[in-house]
């Protein structure tokens, strides 16, 4: 059996050459970006252009912004191996309990915000409960809840439209940022997003580990700022950048900080990727787990929040199906059903 010598192993070295990122994006990405390009041609030929005006972008942003972030708690779900199929009804329940406080009861907007938020956190930490404590499968659990959050909105409901939501309320889910506010965060965001990126480039190279040539990496940075400060300029022809979008941004950036930088993140990974040797090498998984199914209610209790407010009313149909658009958004973006991976 051979030996490793110790001083002959060698440190991976930068890696180079004209397109080294390309190497190391997965045919997956390449399949999907293409797939939008085609998709967006498609519908601007179709229209004569309008697919891409700033008012039709606008909109579907807005309306897209719910399902990401209901995919930013439902991704975290499926990564730790399991499934929720409640979110929709969940949502729907979340919305009319919003609208409720809102019109019928007359609360001040901080403290429905507040009421529905604690809400969402407890029927998410309810679903977790039977999920990582009594050791029921998540799919019958999810689909029990499913069944029952919608039967509680339209009993609550009496099976009426909530509405009209006071104008306090409208500006959670159908205002905008002016001009000069949108171009000021967005470069913000830029600067900081890419200060954190040479900041873990600089911390790999002091431990000798490989890095991407720094000709790929500003050039990966430079598109990127492109397309978000184009985004802006875009969307500031109609009338700013919608509330809703960035509020997408803000918490998709705190998934990926949570996946990528945190222990807890961690966590979920080794549990969706293998439960028994997590739970053997010391990770609470019932915990971790019934924290995943809190946080993905916080999620939806805000996009509950967002979808009654951008209506103007709660309504016993809300959020119907809309888990079936979380879990494709998921696996769209490449995360795995079996877990572990994403």
């Amino acid at each position: 059996m051979s030996k490793n010598n110790p001083s002959e192993v060698k440190l991976s070295a930068p890696l180079t050459g004209g397109f080294p990122g390309l190497k190391s994006l997965n045919l997956q990405v390449f399949v999907m970006i293409a797939a939008i390009i085609v998709i967006m041609l498609f519908f601007t030929w179709t229209t004569e252009g309008a697919y891409l005006s700033a008012r039709n972008v606008s909109n579907l942003l807005r309306q897209t912004a719910i399902t990401g972030i209901l995919a930013v708690g439902m991704v975290f779900v499926i990564i730790s191996a399991e499934i929720d199929l409640s979110v929709g009804s969940m949502m729907g329940l979340l919305g009319g309990v919003a609208a409720i406080c809102d019109v019928w009861l007359g609360w001040p907007l901080p403290l429905t915000i507040v009421v529905t938020l604690a809400l969402g956190l407890l029927l998410g930490a309810w679903n977790g409960w039977w999920v990582a404590y009594r050791k029921v499968p998540s799919f019958i659990v999810t689909l029990a809840g499913m069944l029952a959050f919608r039967g509680i909105l339209i009993g609550i409901t009496n099976g009426t439209t909530v509405s009209p939501t006071s104008s306090a309320m409208s500006q959670i889910g159908q205002s905008y940022l002016s001009n000069g506010l949108g171009f000021t965060i967005g470069a913000i965001s830029l600067m900081a997003f890419i200060g954190w990126q040479w900041r873990g480039r600089m911390r790999r190279q002091a431990l000798a580990l490989s890095t991407p040539a720094s000709t790929a990496v500003v050039g990966r940075q430079a598109l990127t700022a492109v397309i978000v400060l184009g985004a802006i300029w875009l969307l500031n022809d109609y009338r700013g950048v919608p509330t809703p979008v960035l509020l997408l941004v803000f918490l998709l950036l705190g998934g990926m900080f949570m996946a990528t930088r945190t222990a807890f993140g961690r966590r979920i990974y080794a549990i969706g990727g293998n439960l028994e040797a997590a739970r053997l090498s010391g990770i609470n998984v019932e915990r971790t787990k019934l924290a995943v199914f809190a946080i993905n209610g916080l999620m939806v209790a805000i996009a509950g929040l967002i979808l009654s407010s951008r209506l103007g009313a709660g309504s016993p149909s809300a959020g119907n199906i809309a888990e079936l658009d979380a879990i494709a958004a998921c696996v769209i973006g490449g995360t795995s059903l079996a877990g572990g991976r994403g």
